[in-house]
């Protein structure tokens, strides 16, 4: 009777994995801060979505300079969490070397791919999403002149910013004027500068700004609001910060990145490998709500939904910045 007994719950244990793993998550911020209002707030949303549906904890913590990486990401390693995750490709150094020494921790990386066989990277098609706040933005503008605003002078900023030229020069847009801010990870929590920057496109014409900047993007929207112009959001939906000021945000579901590992892994279904999303996977998108209804009209909404029915469809192909560093818009 015994033998049977432990037969039976040796055959539950096999049937149920997601009651297995005896998880303990983790998440990393990028510089910038839990709390940007952009991609690291969207990762902590993803971590709290996670907590407030199986009840389990998650530890976090916010580095304040690149030198803290490796050993912040190894000190969780050695503590036993697991998964790991790390918000911004500025984490691929210390994971590489990190990965390697726990090789069976999971961890995953969001906007960076690192080639380790317990490390999942999450990369999105921004290009995609650009592009259509980029038609918006066109339609919405009396100059025809619309801005842009990077943060962080990398290709995966530039990637943003040639596909919003891609769309605005689609929808009548004459000229895109673009700034990066700078070329340090400061860049990406300046909201003074970012505020400059905006002031001086709107001091040669441009009527719709989008930032792509992290922290740095709130004083953009702020600088743009204050104009009387319209500004468009980035990662996080933003259209709350400026009521009836912010056109959209380009959404990027940070949040569905971390959400999904952490459950995959307490589900003992994680996998690695690279997880690629456009508009088609939903990892991507433009956002509508209350704050922005009376700013889109239905013609501009119509050709944003076309825009990704077609991106979709493959009818439109975006260029990817990436692919060879250059925009031909």
């Amino acid at each position: 009777m015994k033998r049977i007994v432990l037969g039976l719950l040796a055959a539950t244990a096999m049937s149920f994995p997601a009651f297995a793993a005896d998880i303990k998550p983790a998440i990393i911020y990028d510089l910038g801060g839990k709390f940007d209002k952009s991609f690291n707030e969207s990762a902590y949303n993803g971590a709290e979505k996670f907590k407030s549906e199986t009840g389990v904890e998650y530890r976090d913590f916010e580095i304040q300079n690149d030198a803290q990486r490796e050993q912040a990401l190894r000190k969780f390693a050695e503590d036993g969490n697991n998964p790991i995750v790390m918000a911004g490709f500025s984490w691929a150094a210390a994971l590489e070397k990190v990965s390697a020494d726990f090789p069976d921790t999971s961890f995953a990386i969001i906007d960076m791919v690192v080639d380790k066989p317990n490390v999942r990277s999450v990369v999105y098609k921004e290009q995609e999403g650009s592009y259509v706040v980029g038609v918006m933005a066109a339609m919405a503008s009396e100059t025809k002149k619309v801005g842009f605003v990077g943060g962080m002078d990398i290709p995966l900023i530039r990637r943003f910013g040639c596909g919003y030229v891609g769309g605005a020069k689609a929808a009548g847009a004459t000229d895109v004027i673009q700034n990066m801010t700078g070329d340090t990870p400061a860049a990406w929590n300046d909201p003074t500068k970012g505020g400059e920057i905006a002031k001086s496109q709107i001091d040669q014409g441009a009527d719709v700004i989008y930032a792509a900047a992290g922290g740095t993007g709130v004083g953009v929207l702020q600088a743009a609001a204050d104009a009387g112009k319209l500004g468009i959001g980035v990662d996080s939906n933003q259209n709350g910060l400026q009521p009836g000021k912010i056109l959209t945000s380009m959404v990027k579901r940070v949040d569905v990145a971390v959400y999904n590992a952490f459950m995959d892994a307490k589900n003992d279904s994680f996998t690695a490998g690279i997880n690629d999303l456009g508009l088609k996977e939903g990892g991507v998108d433009y956002a509508m709500d209350e704050n922005n209804k009376d700013l889109v009209t239905e013609e501009m909404k119509a050709a944003a939904e076309k825009a990704k029915a077609d991106i979709i469809a493959g009818t439109i192909k975006v260029h990817d910045y990436m692919s060879d560093n250059s925009c031909p818009y």
